[in-house]
């Protein structure tokens, strides 16, 4: 079901204006999309704009587009103050409901790992992958059960369980959880393995996600 947002128009992109708007409570924003001839400047409010960022950051949201009535869009970029964090500006992208997307979605673990249980650290490499679906089927988040884990496994994207119509677009080898042995029990030798291990984990993550953008 689509999220509906309200938008104004805006037609200032100075920075005293943007400013302005941002003191009364506005992000200032674009929209832009196929059946958009030309990008529409708006202004949502603030407050709305971060309980969907958080709550539902892929949702499919209705919005009355100042010249061009109400159409389907979805948040595209957000960008932020790099010290507060604070967001600036939000792209939307308009969309078709009936042509699929590409969104990144949080990983979710779900359950007790035995390795846990039994004193293990559970190290998560990877915290989003990237899906295609259309645009109503987008999850909130991919849920993985990591209870069975035990000490020195891991959870792979294969072994992820998709929503129906739901593809994803990373390695199928990429590791999502694993679970590490307690650190007192490891020798210098083999900390400096697992070291190792987790740093070429992470560094193939990367690169996926990396090589995700840029198909984009």
């Amino acid at each position: 079901m689509a999220i509906a947002m309200q938008a104004d128009q805006r037609v200032s992109s100075t920075k005293a204006d943007l400013r302005q708007l941002r003191n009364q409570g506005k992000i200032p924003g674009i929209i832009y999309g196929k059946q958009i001839s030309e990008p529409a400047m708006v202004a949502v409010d603030s407050k709305e704009l971060q309980a969907l960022l958080r709550s539902h950051p892929n949702a499919v949201i209705e919005i009355n587009i100042p010249a061009h009535g109400k159409q389907s869009v979805m948040i595209s970029e957000v960008q932020r103050d790099t010290m507060s964090r604070d967001v600036l500006h939000v792209d939307f992208l308009q969309i078709n409901m009936n042509e699929k997307v590409r969104a990144n979605v949080r990983i979710q673990a779900e359950g007790d790992s035995e390795g846990v249980k039994e004193g293990g650290i559970l190290q998560v490499i990877l915290h989003d992958i990237e899906v295609e679906c259309l645009p109503g089927n987008i999850p909130d988040a991919i849920t993985a059960d990591i209870s069975q884990l035990a000490i020195g496994e891991s959870l792979l994207v294969s072994d992820l369980k998709l929503p129906q119509g739901v593809v994803i677009h990373s390695e199928p080898e990429q590791v999502i959880f694993t679970i590490l042995s307690p650190q007192k029990e490891l020798s210098e030798e083999e900390a400096e393995d697992q070291a190792v291990e987790l740093k070429e984990a992470e560094s193939r993550s990367e690169e996926e996600k990396l090589e995700g953008t840029k198909s984009l």
